[in-house]
C-alpha cells in the first residue's frame, strides 16, 4: 500500500496478448489501493479474464492496413476515440495512462499526451509494435519484456525499464517447484500447444517427429496435445499408429498443472508462452508463427535459445526429421533436460507485474487530484518514474 489512492487508466488492444498483462497490472494496482479503468475496443471487451472491479470503456480505435482508401476512416475513428478519452480523463483524473499496444491504445495515449498526463508503454514482444512505435516519442517510460528490443530508436532507449511480462498466478506458483523427476526408465511428458485454437502444422508434424525418436526414448513418451477440433480424429489415429500414448483436446482448463508436469514443451513463441515457460523453467522446442507482425515471435525466442533453454525451428524447416533432431539435441539424456530447464528458469522475470506497478507508481506521486499537466513537469516525471521503477526492481531482486 502506498498511502495515497490514485487513478490509473490502462489501454490495450483487442487481443489476449495485449489485454492479459493489462488485467494483471490492474489487479496489482487495485491491490495497492488505487482505482483503475480500462480502455479497449469491442473485441477487447469480450476477452475473458477481466477482473470484476475493472470498469471498461469501449472506444473507437480505427485500423490502418495496407489499403490507403481505408486510412481516412481509421484516422476519423482515432480522432473520435481521442475525444472520448479526453472526456474520461476530465472526470477520472488519472495520474498516468499505461498503453499495452494494439490500435485501441492509440487514441488513449494521444489524449494523455495532449492533456499532459504522464504515459507509460508496455511492450510484450521483442520487437516494438506498430502502435508503440508511433507513441514512443510521446511517452515518459517504455517497459519492456526482453533486454533486446528491435525497432526501438536509440533516442528512446533512455526511457526503457526492463520488467518482463506478467504471468498468471497459477503458473507463477509453480516457479519454486522442482523440475519433475526424470530417470532413465521414467516417463517423458511432452506438452504440445499452438495457441487457443491449436495449430494444424503441429498436429501434422509432431506425432511423426516423436515417432522418429530412438526406441529407448519413444517408449517412455506420454503426450498431451492441444488440437483444432477438426484435427482431433486424424491426430489420434497418428498417435495410435505410432503406439505413443497421447491425451488430446481442444482446450485444457488445467493448463498450468500440465505445464508444471511437463518435461518438454513444443509450440509457438508468443510473448505469454515464453513468459510462462521461463517462469516455471521448462525446456522448449519453439516454432515461431511465420505471419506474426515484424516476425516478432522469432525475436521472442532469442533470449531463451541463447541461454540454452530452448531450440527454435523456422516453420519452413519444421518437419518430422528436424523435430526429432532438435528434441534429441535438447533431451539426449535426463541431465540435458534438467540443464535446459534451469537455463529457461534463469530467463524468467517472476516479479514482472510488481516491477511494472512500481514503475507506474513512479508517476503521479502526488495525490490523485494533483495530476502532472505541465510539459516541463512531464519531463521531470519521466526521469523520476523510470528511476523509481528501476530502483524498485533492484530492491525486489535483493
Amino acid at each position: 500500500m502506498t498511502g495515497s489512492n490514485r487513478h490509473y487508466v490502462l489501454a490495450a488492444g483487442g487481443t489476449g496478448g495485449h489485454l492479459l498483462p493489462a488485467f494483471a497490472l490492474a489487479t496489482e494496482l487495485e491491490r495497492r489501493g488505487h482505482h483503475v479503468a480500462l480502455i479497449t475496443d469491442a473485441r477487447g471487451e469480450q476477452i475473458p479474464g477481466r477482473p470484476d472491479f475493472l470498469t471498461t470503456h469501449v472506444l473507437p480505435a480505427g485500423r490502418f492496413g495496407k489499403n490507403p482508401l481505408k486510412w481516412f476512416t481509421g484516422a476519423r475513428a482515432v480522432l473520435q476515440g481521442r475525444k472520448m478519452a479526453l472526456r474520461l480523463y476530465e472526470s477520472f483524473a488519472p495520474s498516468a495512462v499505461v498503453g499495452f499496444g494494439g490500435y485501441p491504445s492509440l487514441p488513449a495515449l494521444l489524449a494523455s499526451s495532449s492533456a499532459g498526463i504522464p504515459s507509460v508503454l508496455h511492450e510484450q514482444n521483442a520487437v516494438l509494435g506498430r502502435v508503440n512505435r508511433l507513441l514512443a516519442g510521446r511517452v515518459q517510460a517504455i517497459a519492456t519484456a526482453y533486454p533486446e528490443i528491435e525497432r526501438l530508436k536509440d533516442k528512446h532507449r533512455a526511457k526503457v525499464a526492463l520488467v518482463g511480462n506478467p504471468v498468471r498466478a497459477p503458473v507463477l506458483g509453480l516457479r519454486e517447484e522442482e523440475f519433475p523427476p526424470l530417470g532413465e526408465e521414467g516417463l517423458l511428458r511432452v506438452l504440445v500447444t499452438g495457441g487457443s485454437q491449436g495449430a494444424r502444422i503441429l498436429s501434422e508434424v509432431v506425432p511423426d517427429g516423436l515417432a522418429m525418436l530412438p526406441p529407448a526414448v519413444r517408449q517412455r513418451l506420454q503426450v498431451t496435445q492441444q488440437c483444432r477440433a477438426e484435427d482431433l480424429d486424424a491426430v489420434r489415429e497418428r498417435y495410435r499408429t505410432h503406439d505413443i500414448p497421447a491425451e488430446l483436446g481442444t482446450y485444457f482448463e488445467d493448463m498450468a498443472t500440465r505445464l508444471g508436469d511437463a518435461h518438454l514443451f513444443i509450440g509457438r513463441a508468443g510473448a505469454s508462452t515464453i513468459a510462462e515457460l521461463t517462469a516455471v523453467g521448462r525446456p522448449a522446442i519453439l516454432i515461431p508463427l511465420p505471419i506474426a507482425t515484424d516476425d516478432h515471435q522469432a525475436a521472442n525466442t532469442r533470449e531463451m535459445t541463447r541461454a540454452g533453454g530452448a531450440r527454435m525451428i523456422r516453420q519452413e524447416r519444421f518437419g518430422a526429421k528436424e523435430l526429432a533432431k532438435q528434441i534429441m539435441a535438447l533431451a539426449d539424456n535426463p541431465e540435458g533436460l534438467v540443464k535446459a530447464a534451469h537455463a529457461a528458469w534463469n530467463c524468467g522475470r517472476p516479479d514482472a507485474v510488481g516491477d511494472l506497478a512500481d514503475l507506474v507508481e513512479g508517476f503521479g506521486g502526488a495525490d490523485m487530484m494533483d495530476v502532472i499537466r505541465v510539459g516541463a513537469n512531464n519531463a521531470r516525471g519521466a526521469s523520476q518514474g523510470v528511476r523509481a521503477g528501476q530502483n524498485a526492481a533492484r530492491e525486489r531482486g535483493k
